[in-house]
């Protein structure tokens, strides 16, 4: 599949694209906001608005991972960097102009009309909907562009370039790092990579450690995969010391359906299990939950009010 067949695809499967890297595709909790009907999790652990949310990135073609787990399309990412380097003013004014293009279609019986208005003037970003944002050359100057229009920042990133990291300045908000397994061998398997980052991601966590923002290990576990050992999971999270640690149940959605088992999503009452014993190995605090999501958080002695 060339590159204008997979960007076909994408919009085909609602993005937006946006100059040569970006793309905007509101979650589901930005609907479901909008009509009252329930919110992310984020809105209750750290008080962000699923209705002034706008996910997006600046790198959708390029991810050195083929996670099992993630609900991504895998055949339209490439392996090979494009050469073109979109001007982070003018992706990110792209982005919010795309997010309000997508509002359009809500105007509708039912929608909060209140909340309609507030979400064409998104507040928040998050920079995780496909890709990996570390890869964007330009990533600091992206981050800049949002904070100076008075937007909080959220960045997920997998941990392969740890370079990027150590050099982003400014800093997001809050910085989200997967730790997608307890060791190599289930990394290999789980997260099926183009090229194996898993020395990449320990030092990312070592990088991670050093930054000075609000920092997240994020799991994402799955039955007969990766939803095991969690003292080795501390054992890597402790690299990083982070602020918060997410272990959050997989999620049969999205393309992930295609490659995992319904059956492979734990319990919630598994994910708190699991979380306990975590925060136990760390000396952390479970000091929140959302049963809907199937995730837990858990937070450093040290760590912020989680409330942005």
């Amino acid at each position: 599949m060339n590159l204008e067949s997979k960007r076909a695809l994408l919009r085909k499967q609602g993005y937006k694209l946006v100059m040569t890297n970006g793309a905007v595709k509101p979650c589901a909790w930005l609907r479901k906001s909008l009509f009252n009907k329930g919110h992310c999790y984020k809105q209750e652990f750290y008080g962000i608005k699923s209705h002034r949310c706008l996910q997006c990135t600046p790198s959708i073609h390029y991810c050195k991972h083929n996670c099992l787990f993630c609900w991504r399309p895998h055949e339209t990412t490439i392996t090979k960097k494009l050469k073109t380097i979109d001007d982070p003013r003018e992706l990110a004014a792209g982005l919010i102009k795309a997010q309000r293009e997508f509002l359009i279609g809500y105007n509708k019986s039912g929608v909060d009309e209140e909340k309609l208005r507030e979400a064409r003037n998104p507040s928040q970003v998050a920079i995780s909907l496909a890709g990996e944002p570390a890869d964007y050359a330009r990533l600091g100057g992206l981050v800049s562009e949002f904070l100076n229009k008075g937007m909080t920042v959220f960045i997920v990133t997998n941990g392969t370039n740890p370079e990027a990291l150590r050099k982003l300045k400014p800093l997001p908000t809050q910085l989200y790092l997967t730790l997608p397994a307890p060791d190599e061998e289930t990394y290999l398997r789980t997260c099926a990579p183009r090229i194996n980052s898993w020395n990449k991601i320990i030092e990312s966590l070592k990088v991670m450690k050093t930054l000075k923002t609000r920092r997240v290990v994020r799991l994402t576990l799955v039955n007969d995969l990766n939803f095991k050992n969690p003292e080795m999971y501390a054992e890597l999270i402790s690299i990083a010391r982070p602020d918060f640690v997410e272990p959050k149940a997989f999620m049969s959605v999205g393309f992930a359906r295609k490659r995992l088992p319904y059956d492979n999503m734990p319990y919630h009452s598994e994910i708190k299990e699991f979380s306990l014993r975590i925060a136990s190995f760390l000396g952390y605090e479970l000091i929140n939950e959302k049963i809907a999501s199937r995730v837990c958080l858990l937070a450093s002695p040290n760590a912020p009010n989680p409330i942005i």
